[in-house]
């Protein structure tokens, strides 16, 4: 018996010691174990990086296809001012008097464009010579707007968060950097102002939302070096300088004047100017024309709605309050118009370009300005253009202003005004679907987000007890009777509960993504069928 035991505790001895490699597997394990939400932004960065890729990779086809040419003609005229920039430096460049172009005018360079394209190019081109990275300014002007169009689509990222949720963002970035109403100006390539001009028009809105969401004077002065990078870059500056005001009028007229909105715009307004005024093609346009009206008369108002908010907090009496109300009210309508009108009548105060009136009239530029009206983008848009360009993203339009709308505040407010005013102007203007392109795609992604979060919830949901089983169930716990106020609740959540909720919630998930997914082939189609691809000749760049 004794020899029996002593062979039975042997062989119920402890285990082998684990080899080292196991030890370390397990110890790396423990070291790098990730939260739940470590992982969710493990996979959020890993997404946006292969959206920045895919936005870069998708308009190398013309590249890939042809060579690494400069698009068309003006784009072609930008590449010769930039390898002059390169060559002879900025300030030879400000005062650089081409006497080949407008022959036999000449032009002065300085005074009649937008450098910031010029400008954004060298300094790259610069930079990579400083690492020591032998690029020729060509490659860097054609590889310009792809760069470009990546940063674009992370900046539509942070704006969707700001509107909604990081899922918003997401969807938004990968809507912006396929979509073709963008491609087609953004194409290697296409070395136009359009190229860097989205990026600096989506930033200054993204910076102004948030400026107006934390008040901060740093995220506010952030938009007006935005602001001033857009102005010195693509005439299409005019159109920030519009819609913040009509947002901030907006803000003011539905009650939601806080000292946040003083801040942001009082801030981005005069810091902005300044700064625009120093572009030589804008100089004092920017307090003398009637284009840029709008920010001044809103820089006015905003300053009389903080003078009567501190008075109403002085102001004990609400009658006495009222009566200064009225006064105040009257005095700064009459003072502005008479203002204006003597500035207009004087000539201090420019009156409309025809282009501007044309975006107002669409029959204008046709009957006064032909040679407005001769130009193919000046042409109204066509329905084949809208789907073209938008596909999908024009029925997900209405869907994200019912959601934005749904939950309003500040931030949904002002991409309800975007989306709406540039959906206008993109009808009425061809090369404006442009500007409308992430308008539609942050409402897109606003609606895709809302739905399939709303879907998904429902999908996962448990089945509910009907009121029979709830009945059994309760007599089996033995609580005997149920009281009438249960039985009433359980038969209205019976009643509540629809058929088929769950199944349906499935097959509307089902249906949203064989949606994204012909919008994904559409986009791709467009991109490598060489309908966005005309290059100049190589001989002509010789």
């Amino acid at each position: 018996m004794a020899p029996a035991k002593a062979a039975g505790a042997a062989g119920s001895g402890p285990a082998a010691p684990k080899s080292a490699t196991a030890e370390l597997l397990e110890t790396l394990e423990e070291k790098f174990r990730l939260t739940t939400k470590q992982q969710e932004l493990l996979i959020r960065v890993a997404t946006l990086l292969l959206i920045y890729i895919l936005a870069f990779a998708t308009r190398l086809f013309s590249v890939l296809r042809y060579e690494s040419v400069i698009h068309e003609f003006d784009p072609y005229f930008n590449y010769r001012t930039t390898l002059y920039l390169t060559r002879k430096g900025f300030y030879e460049f400000w005062n650089w008097f081409d006497h080949e172009t407008w022959y036999p005018l000449g032009r002065i360079i300085g005074f009649t464009l937008y450098p910031g394209l010029m400008v954004t190019s060298a300094l790259i081109y610069w930079a990579l010579h400083a690492l020591s990275l032998v690029v020729h300014i060509r490659d860097v002007c054609v590889m310009t707007a792809p760069f470009f169009a990546s940063n674009t689509a992370m900046v539509a990222y942070f704006f969707g968060k700001e509107v909604r949720d990081s899922g918003t963002g997401l969807i938004a970035a990968i809507f912006l950097a396929i979509c073709p109403g963008y491609i087609s100006r953004s194409v290697a390539g296409s070395y136009d102002y359009e190229c860097i001009a989205i990026f600096a028009l989506i930033l200054t809105f993204f910076l102004f939302v948030r400026a107006v969401n934390t008040g901060s004077l740093a995220w506010a002065a952030g938009a007006a070096l935005t602001y001033f990078y857009m102005a010195a870059s693509w005439g299409g500056y005019i159109f920030i300088i519009n819609l913040i005001p009509i947002y901030v009028v907006v803000l003011l007229l539905t009650g939601r004047y806080t000292p946040r909105l003083y801040i942001a715009y009082n801030a981005f307004y005069i810091i902005g100017m300044l700064l625009a005024m120093q572009i030589r093609f804008i100089g004092f346009q920017h307090v003398q024309s009637s284009e840029h009206m709008a920010a001044l008369g809103t820089f006015c108002l905003i300053q009389v709605f903080f003078f009567v908010d501190w008075v109403k907090h002085q102001l004990a009496d609400p009658k006495l309050f009222r009566t200064f109300l009225r006064v105040v009210v009257f005095s700064f309508g009459g003072v502005g118009s008479l203002a204006f009108a003597v500035g207009m009548a004087t000539g201090y105060i420019s009156p409309w370009t025809g282009r501007f009136y044309s975006l107002l009239d669409p029959t204008y530029a046709k009957d006064h300005i032909p040679i407005i009206a001769s130009v193919s983008e000046h042409q109204p848009t066509a329905w084949s253009s809208f789907f073209f360009d938008f596909h999908i993203l024009l029925i997900l339009f209405p869907a994200g202003l019912y959601f934005c709308f749904k939950r309003l505040n500040d931030a949904s407010m002002f991409l309800i005004i975007y989306g709406l005013t540039s959906m206008y102007f993109a009808g009425v203007m061809v090369r404006l679907i442009l500007v409308a392109t992430p308008a539609l795609c942050l409402l897109g992604a606003v609606a895709v987000s809302a739905s399939l979060t709303r879907l998904c919830a429902i999908a996962r949901e448990k089945a509910p007890e009907t009121g029979a089983g709830a009945v059994t169930g309760a007599a089996a716990s033995g609580s005997g009777k149920l009281s009438g106020k249960a039985k009433d609740k359980l038969k209205g959540a019976q009643d509540s509960s629809l058929p088929y909720q769950r199944e349906g919630a499935v097959v509307l998930i089902a249906g949203i993504f064989f949606c994204l997914i012909n919008f994904a082939r559409h986009c791709t189609w467009v991109t490598s069928g060489g309908v966005l691809v005309r290059p100049v000749p190589s001989f002509w760049l010789a």
